[in-house]
């Protein structure tokens, strides 16, 4: 399986809504973070294919056009909590959807949730407080009043696998499920690179110095508006100083006794398996 909430190939990000709205387009419609599924048989999720949610008794706070996926139209829509749930259909979290959804499908469903979360927490101005309105040339939302423009939130954060020998540097957070582990992680500053930011959070939670730091990939994550971006790194010396005001335990594990690790749909998990694959 590819990874999830990547680009897909065959859909074109829009951002001005066709002049006649189709009888029947692609929605992702949202309610408290939940997107409106039906499952089939096989435990399928399909989309609803419809011109506008309204035809199925929703009431849609806010709206947004995508773009198109192959030659159909798709938008977004959050709906308000007491509406009522349209028989057939059921609201399900996006996590819970891996795996039962198109690949494809599930990637623009990740995008449309971080531009509604945008949307909904950008309506009014950071800087006068004015209600913004929507700017007809880009993506992106303008204050009337002092022609502030925000543009849709991405929030930069690397993770690094740190190998010694036969070793990988693994942790748990007071948020991983019980007896889990991850790779270390931590949000970008102003004025850091990349590489500095994992150095700086390798060693602020662990206390390890790290060196040869590599770039392995990255992936959107939206809970709500990250760009994960991962990196390899080798010790370079200290002896691990848990922070544990960021973590609940770090320690090296060899790689054929490693304990319970994230699933596969998160970029962590890639980097692990890529890691030991070199190893």
């Amino acid at each position: 399986m590819e990874m999830p909430f990547r680009w897909p190939d065959v859909y074109q990000s829009l951002h001005r809504e066709p002049d006649v709205r189709p009888e029947k387009s692609l929605w992702f419609v949202f309610r408290q973070g939940e997107l409106l599924v039906t499952q089939g048989d096989e435990g399928a999720a399909a989309l609803p294919p419809i011109e506008h949610p309204e035809i199925l008794g929703l009431t849609a706070l806010r709206e947004h056009y995508l773009g198109t996926f192959g030659e159909t139209h798709c938008f977004a829509a959050e709906i308000a909590m007491e509406s009522e749930d349209p028989p057939g259909w059921g609201w399900i979290g996006l996590r819970s959807l891996f795996g039962a959804m198109d690949d494809d499908l599930f990637a623009l469903a990740g995008r449309a949730a971080q531009l509604l979360e945008w949307e909904r927490t950008h309506q009014y101005c950071g800087s006068c407080g004015t209600k913004t309105v929507r700017r007809k040339e880009e993506r992106a939302r303008e204050c009337p009043s002092c022609a502030t423009i925000s543009y849709p939130r991405v929030t930069p954060a690397v993770m690094a696998l740190v190998r010694h020998g036969n070793r990988i540097l693994l942790a748990r957070s007071r948020n991983f499920r019980r007896g889990s582990f991850s790779v270390l992680a931590g949000f970008l500053e102003p004025g850091e690179t990349l590489e500095q930011c994992v150095a700086r959070e390798v060693f602020e939670e662990v206390g390890l110095q790290v060196k040869n730091i590599r770039y392995f990939a990255s992936q959107p994550w939206p809970f709500p508006h990250q760009m994960m971006i991962a990196f390899f790194a080798d010790y370079a010396g200290g002896e691990i100083c848990v922070d544990h005001t960021e973590l609940e335990q770090a320690n090296w594990f060899e790689t054929d006794k490693l304990p319970p690790i994230p699933s596969k749909m998160s970029i962590a998990r890639r980097l692990i398996d890529a890691g030991l694959a070199e190893m």
